[in-house]
């Protein structure tokens, strides 16, 4: 689809890479709604991204009538719905067996919540409701996109919790995409590598620094608008579907 056509829904969308997202497709000609808890954030959010082509719902994406809810919300509004992009999630970082005692289930538990229940809570709300947009080419109607991350294939020490969500969201991806094909629905994930985000802007010089030498090339972090160029590179190419992209630069996590 052209991405001024693009009516889509972003989770996480207040900062990061769902900001970056929601900034490439208005700037693009479309239309996004902000699923985030951010409300301190959104206000700066909508400012950056100017118009009338943007709100911010405040949604838990573990909710499952609050997700349905506000994704009706968002298809009046943009008056359509035919992309959602899966960017809201948290780290869960902890050792198994930490110093102190062991994990508490109810971390683990949360980080699957959000990451792995969460993104199947919103891609369900939204095929819902693409299910029934009139056909374009090939037969589409929507097509949503999950973030993973490279931990789903090679996860540190401390990354248990973290690892295993975000695994679970490489695993449905296939599934659901053949699930989904008979509606014109394409489901893919991107497994980003280590992006600048919030949480990286805040930790030492030096760390990002170690950080960016371990990725082989470009030996940088990742930007969040490369990140939103490949969603777009999505949306744009009909024929990428159940498929896990590493967006990473060739890195691979070593164990610690």
């Amino acid at each position: 689809m052209m991405l001024s056509e693009v009516r889509a829904v972003v989770t996480g969308g207040v900062s990061g890479l769902g900001f970056a997202v929601a900034q490439h497709i208005i700037r693009n000609g479309g239309k996004a709604v902000l699923f985030d808890i951010n409300d301190a954030k959104s206000g700066q959010a909508l400012a950056e991204l100017g118009g009338d082509n943007a709100i911010y719902l405040r949604t838990d994406v573990s909710d499952e009538a609050q997700v349905a809810e506000n994704m009706a919300k968002a298809r009046e509004f943009m008056q359509g719905l035919n992309v959602a992009v899966n960017c809201a999630g948290i780290l869960g970082a902890g050792r198994v067996l930490g110093r102190e005692a062991s994990m508490p289930l109810s971390q683990f538990a949360t980080t699957v919540k959000v990451n792995l229940i969460g993104s199947f809570n919103v891609a369900k709300a939204a095929a819902d409701l693409m299910q029934h947009n009139a056909p374009g080419e090939d037969g589409e109607r929507g097509v949503i996109v999950h973030t993973a991350s490279v931990a789903a294939f090679d996860g540190q020490i401390g990354q248990a919790a973290y690892s295993a969500s975000k695994g679970g969201v490489v695993g449905m991806t296939l599934p659901m995409a053949r699930e989904l094909a008979r509606f014109g629905i394409r489901v893919m994930t991107i497994a980003p590598g280590i992006f600048w985000t919030p949480m990286v802007d805040s930790m030492p010089e030096s760390v990002q620094e170690s950080l960016s030498a371990s990725i082989p090339f470009p030996s940088r972090l990742g930007r969040p608008e490369e990140y939103a160029q490949t969603v777009a590179f999505i949306l744009q190419n009909r024929y990428l579907n159940g498929e896990t992209i590493r967006l990473d630069g060739s890195v691979r996590l070593a164990a610690k």
